[in-house]
């Protein structure tokens, strides 16, 4: 029988029980370790759940930490069977730095939607500038945020730059100081002019009266001595308190005497 097998004395028995066991436990690390990487999967997105992310984060990020869990327990399970994985993790990780290089800045803004989802530094509706762009915004996605410009204009603005640069967020506080420069002209009554300027903010209900409006004479320019004016209202009532002001000015200084300057030249002709 030796000679039919060509038994040059290996324990085949023993390979046999050795890679059995091998065999037996890479099954056990792989069925055990399939249910903790799902067990992981559930609890993440239950937090994220409870967190309010956005779905398509919570779906994405889901599917990536699940398939990331599953891929390393694979390899465990294959690893104990004796499989050299030395190189194909070398080849994975090699592959991955190449798709990352040339994905750069697409993994950036993916980086970026990633973080104003988690931080939320603003939410849709909100009236951003940031970018050399102001308006409203419309959607926030994983690689980019909609904005809507005052005149219906859609920007689109990759999460990148709009992570790591600076914004402005009018929207984050419930009040906000409207300002004003507002001059008169030289000759004309100051104390009137300051009079007049607190009575329209007074009489305005949309004008909070904590804190009080402020006017001081700011500037002797060229052609006026100009006050600044300032306010504060309700974050949705500062356009319309900014532009009722300025009318209110212009129809009704002229009623207390007071004049609205404009810049003027005077040229002398000499006759020789």
């Amino acid at each position: 029988m030796n000679e039919l097998f060509g038994d040059n004395g290996t324990d085949w028995e023993g390979l046999a029980l050795e890679y059995g066991q091998k065999l037996g436990l890479g099954i056990v690390i792989l069925v055990v370790g399939l249910w903790i990487a799902g067990m992981l999967t559930n609890t993440i997105k239950k937090i994220m759940e409870k967190r309010n992310l956005d779905p398509a984060l919570q779906s994405f990020l889901g599917s990536m930490i699940g398939i990331t869990l599953k891929v390393l327990v694979v390899i465990s399970a294959l690893g104990t069977l004796g499989i050299e994985m030395t190189s194909f993790v070398a080849i994975l990780g090699a592959a991955g730095l190449a798709v990352g290089m040339a994905l750069s800045g697409t993994l950036q803004n993916f980086a970026g939607g990633v973080m104003i989802l988690i931080f939320k530094p603003f939410k849709v509706g909100d009236v951003l500038q940031a970018q050399g762009y102001t308006g409203s915004v419309k959607e926030i996605q994983i690689f980019n945020t909609i904005l809507k410009t005052p005149d219906n204009k859609t920007i689109i603005i990759p999460n990148g730059g709009l992570s790591t640069g600076s914004m402005v967020n009018f929207s984050t506080e419930p009040r906000r100081r409207v300002d004003w420069t507002v001059g008169i002209g030289y000759g004309d009554d100051a104390d009137k002019a300051k009079e007049v300027l607190l009575a329209m903010l007074n009489d305005d209900e949309r004008v909070l009266k904590d804190p009080e409006p402020f006017v001081a004479m700011s500037e002797l320019a060229d052609s006026s001595v100009n006050f600044t004016v300032r306010g504060w209202v309700e974050s949705a009532n500062y356009w319309p308190v900014f532009f009722d002001l300025n009318a209110r000015v212009y129809k009704e200084f002229g009623n207390h005497g007071l004049n609205i300057p404009f810049p003027q030249m005077d040229v002398h002709l000499h006759k020789d």
